[in-house]
């Protein structure tokens, strides 16, 4: 019996693994995005924290995360305002729309959701690409993103999905929407990036 404990524990710990760096990094994220503005340059640093925990075992995820987002707020903090104040617009329509009843509200409001949608897909594969290559531009990063979140609808609809079901099932976990929530889409995108995907 004690054998059998002993020869499971590095399972067990491997498996935890994938929960506490994924929220070691999510934590800093939640951390950065105190500005607002931040948002979105604090994501690219924690899938460049993941990505070393990824490629080269590094599990200093939540340090690697605050030591980069300073680069990455010089590359986007343009990016960051405009999408910032995209999200706010649509958030705004969105809400108008849904308490509205005539009938063509509705194809407005889908519309609205799509395009957010869209944006969902579009800012995770951009942190992720970002992530990948921190020595990148701003226009690589989103040549890579468009790529990797609309080049195939599986893959959209997955980074999508990923989204959703990271926050619904990390309800039971106590911060886990703030924690995992960000950092499990963004773990999945860094996973289809992966050349090594794509070679046999």
């Amino acid at each position: 019996m004690r054998a059998t404990l002993s020869s499971g524990w590095p399972t067990l710990l491997r498996r935890l693994e994938f929960v506490a760096y994924p929220a070691a990094a999510g934590a800093a994220f939640a951390v950065l995005s105190l500005g607002v503005v931040t948002w979105l340059p604090a994501l690219a640093a924690m899938a460049h924290g993941l990505q070393r925990w990824r490629a080269d075992g590094d599990s200093r995820c939540f340090v690697r995360t605050l030591t980069a987002f300073p680069q990455y707020w010089r590359a986007l903090w343009r990016h960051s305002l405009v999408s910032t104040a995209a999200g706010g617009v649509l958030a705004a329509n969105i809400s108008y729309l849904a308490g509205r009843s005539e009938p063509w509200t509705f194809v407005l409001l889908a519309a609205q959701m799509g395009i957010a949608a869209a944006l969902v897909i579009h800012h995770v594969a951009l942190a992720a690409e970002a992530g990948r290559a921190p020595g990148g531009t701003v226009r690589g990063w989103t040549r890579g993103a468009l790529a990797l979140g609309f080049g195939s609808a599986a893959r959209g609809t997955a980074l999508l999905g990923a989204v959703v079901s990271a926050v619904l099932l990390s309800l039971v976990v106590p911060l886990g929407p703030l924690l995992l929530g960000p950092s499990i889409p963004v773990l999945l995108a860094l996973s289809f990036a992966d050349p090594r995907r794509h070679t046999p």
